[in-house]
């Protein structure tokens, strides 16, 4: 723990990272090897890098600097801004671990309530993981997600409030885990039903899981950026700020980091709407993009037409839960371009009636509202 030994920390960290994919690397048969290593991991991880003082830190940035970046109503790197992501990580690390069990043999069947497989007996989500997409993985793939979704807790937990600035290393790495994994996610979601052909209820869960961190995350991927170009334009090294941090504008605060001596109901409202909020335009695009998603069933689509309705609508999806986040609220724009192709595809693919009709209001709606923006409540 000693300051001057911060590398040896982080060569515990490494070697923590190993004993969580080493089952997964060795296809482990024995379940108990696989549940100890992975607990044993993450505690080994987390003692080593999640505690106090974190390695690695410019002295300047710990003992300098202000608590909210400058322009900012809030740190976006509190630890109500972090629980929710937290939270939504764990709800995917436990069902990619189940599912990862099967996928070793532990265990023999998993649920799924709705879905069917195709000719043989096996359930939607059985099919899903054993299917060729699966098998090109070199280990189990739902165990890579356990492994991504156990990281994001354990990089949750780590610094303070001002990490936005005294580790943006860390602040970057953690959104990458989040969005462009969480891409990768739902672009599985895409695919299970065009090229697999059905669902998998388990997998859906997983990826509404990631989605709804990608707005939580933004905000603190943005605040990072910003102060790296603050830090450039003071002449500072950006490579060496990037890695060590720095101090910045303002006055350290001297009140306590977040003030949990709340009411639960307050502080469970900050929590889920720092950031964030839901404009009934952009609930309302979500609904569209569902809609889309199930047009097999609720208006007949078939072939190319229902799969590129599915297409469309899990980019809806998407888009609209991202815009959520009041630091993207812009992304929203996206959507007009899919209400446009919405009002060609049907005419692309010769559409019945029925299917004509659902088409084009579904695609004169998503126009309408994305051009609403939606409250914004803080300053960025």
């Amino acid at each position: 723990l000693s300051w001057r030994f911060g590398w040896a920390r982080w060569g515990i960290a490494v070697l923590a990272c190993w004993i969580m994919f080493a089952p997964l690397v060795f296809w482990t048969t024995h379940a108990a090897a696989y549940l100890n290593d992975t607990l044993i991991g993450m505690l080994v991880f987390a003692c080593a890098v999640a505690t106090r003082p974190a390695p690695g830190i410019n002295p300047a940035a710990a003992l300098t600097g202000p608590t909210i970046p400058p322009g900012w109503d809030y740190s976006p790197s509190g630890w109500l801004q972090r629980i929710p992501i937290i939270l939504l990580a764990w709800v995917g690390f436990h069902i990619s671990r189940y599912l990862t069990a099967y996928q070793l043999g532990h265990i023999d069947n998993v649920w799924d309530p709705f879905f069917l497989g195709s000719p043989d007996p096996q359930n939607g989500t059985e099919e899903i993981i054993t299917s060729s997409v699966s098998r090109a993985w070199p280990v189990p793939d739902a165990g890579v997600g356990a492994l991504t979704y156990a990281l994001e807790i354990l990089t949750g937990l780590m610094g303070s409030a001002r990490r936005w600035r005294t580790m943006p290393w860390l602040v970057i790495l953690f959104g990458i885990m989040i969005v462009p994994l969480g891409v990768v996610s739902i672009t599985f979601i895409i695919i299970q039903p065009i090229i697999i052909g059905t669902w998998c209820t388990l997998c859906l869960i997983a990826a509404a899981a990631m989605l709804l961190q990608i707005p939580y995350s933004l905000d603190e991927i943005l605040a990072t950026t910003q102060f790296l170009i603050r830090r450039k334009r003071a002449g500072q090294s950006v490579l060496r700020v990037f890695f060590v941090g720095d101090t910045d504008e303002g006055e350290r605060s001297k009140s306590s980091e977040e003030n949990f001596e709340r009411a639960p109901g307050a502080l469970a409202k900050d929590m889920l709407s720092g950031g964030v909020n839901l404009p009934w335009n952009l609930l309302a695009s979500v609904l569209i993009g569902v809609w889309l998603m199930f047009t097999r069933l609720t208006v007949g689509a078939e072939g190319a037409l229902a799969d590129a309705d599915h297409l469309i609508g899990s980019l809806v999806i998407t888009v609209a839960v991202t815009a959520f986040a009041e630091v993207a609220r812009s992304v929203r724009y996206v959507n007009v371009l899919f209400g446009t192709a919405l009002l060609i595809v049907p005419f692309v693919y010769g559409a019945a009636p029925a299917i004509m009709i659902s088409e084009l209001v579904c695609g004169v709606l998503l126009i309408v509202l994305s051009l609403r923006r939606g409250p914004v409540r803080t300053r960025y």
